[in-house]
C-alpha cells in the first residue's frame, strides 16, 4: 500500500517558508514583491484558479495586481496590458491566465512578457536555459512535482523515470528536471509503442496526458513512485490520469487527485515570483 504524498500539506509548508523569505525581502529592499495576473474572458475554471492564486499571493505577503478583460477584448488591448506591466519596474512577475479566448494568439501575447518576469516559466528563453542547465524560471507544475519527489527523500540519481506526455508546460520540462537530477528519462506519448512495458520499468512514473484513469495497476512496477498530474472532470467528480484505488496497492508513493500536484503548482508560482524578484534586485 502506497504512502500518500499530500500536496495540500506540502504546499502549505512551502508557502509558510516563503512568507518568511518575502518578509526578509521587504526588509532588505524596502518594497513588496508584486505579481500581476491578467484574466481575459469568463472561463469559470480560470476564474477559480485566478482567485486561488490571488489569495495565496496575499497569504505569503506579496502584492497582487489583477486585470480583468472581457471575452471579446482585442489582441491589441491584451498586448497593451502586458506591455504596460512589462515596463513597470514595480511589477516582478506577470501571469497571463490560460487558456485565452480563441481569437487571441497565445504565443504572440506570452512572448511580450520579459523573461525575467515570466513566472510561469513558459518562454523560450527560460525553457532553453532549463535545457542547458542554466539558472532559470521553471514551469510551475514540473517544479512542484520535483519538490514532491524531494520531500520523500528518495535518491533520484540513476532511477528510471518515465514521463507520460510531451506538452511544453509539463512533459518536456519535467523530463529536463529529472535529467538534471541524473535520472534515466523516457518520454512517452500517443505514438509510443510498447507503452505498458516501458511504464513497468519505471521507478518514477509521472502521468500528464489528460486521460481519466489511463494508468492502470498492470502498467506500474511494484514499489514505483507515481505522480499524477492529470485533472479530469467526470460525472463522478475530479479524477487523475492514474487509477488511484488500484495503483496505490502497488506503488510505494502516490499523489492523489485532487489534493496532490494542484496545490503545489500554485505554491511554486509564488516561489517563482520570489525568485524573479530576487534576480531582478541582484541585477540592479
Amino acid at each position: 500500500m502506497a504512502e500518500i504524498i499530500d500536496g495540500k500539506i506540502l504546499s502549505q509548508k512551502v508557502k509558510d517558508e516563503l512568507k518568511v523569505k518575502v518578509e526578509d525581502f521587504k526588509n532588505k529592499y524596502g518594497r513588496q514583491i508584486t505579481l500581476a495576473v491578467i484574466l481575459v474572458g469568463e472561463n469559470p475554471a480560470s476564474q477559480v484558479y485566478v482567485k486561488n492564486k490571488i489569495k495565496a499571493t496575499e497569504y505569503v505577503g506579496m502584492k497582487s495586481l489583477s486585470f480583468y478583460l472581457p471575452e471579446d477584448a482585442s489582441e491589441e488591448e491584451v498586448k497593451e496590458t502586458v506591455l504596460s506591466l512589462a515596463s513597470n519596474n514595480g511589477v516582478d512577475g506577470i501571469l497571463v491566465q490560460l487558456p485565452l479566448p480563441k481569437h487571441l494568439d497565445e504565443n504572440k501575447i506570452l512572448n511580450l512578457i520579459p523573461a525575467e518576469k515570466d513566472v510561469d516559466g513558459f518562454l523560450a528563453e527560460n525553457v532553453g536555459n532549463l535545457t542547458l542547465g542554466l539558472p532559470t524560471t521553471v514551469a510551475c507544475t514540473p517544479f512542484g512535482v520535483l519538490k514532491m519527489l524531494q520531500s520523500i527523500n528518495i535518491d533520484l540519481c540513476g532511477k528510471n523515470a518515465v514521463v507520460l506526455g510531451r506538452s511544453n508546460i509539463v512533459g518536456k520540462p519535467m523530463a529536463m528536471l529529472l535529467l538534471k537530477e541524473n535520472c534515466t528519462v523516457t518520454i512517452c506519448h500517443s505514438k509510443t509503442q510498447n507503452l505498458k512495458d516501458i511504464c513497468k520499468n519505471a521507478d518514477i512514473l509521472v502521468a500528464a496526458i489528460g486521460k481519466p484513469k489511463f494508468v492502470t495497476a498492470d502498467m506500474v512496477k511494484d514499489g514505483a513512485v507515481v505522480i499524477d498530474v492529470g485533472i479530469n472532470r467526470t460525472e463522478n467528480g475530479l479524477v487523475g490520469d492514474v487509477d488511484f484505488d488500484n495503483v496505490k496497492e502497488k506503488a510505494s508513493y502516490i499523489t492523489p487527485v485532487p489534493g496532490g500536484v494542484g496545490p503545489m503548482t500554485i505554491a511554486m508560482l509564488l516561489e517563482n515570483t520570489y525568485l524573479c524578484a530576487e534576480r531582478r534586485e541582484q541585477a540592479l
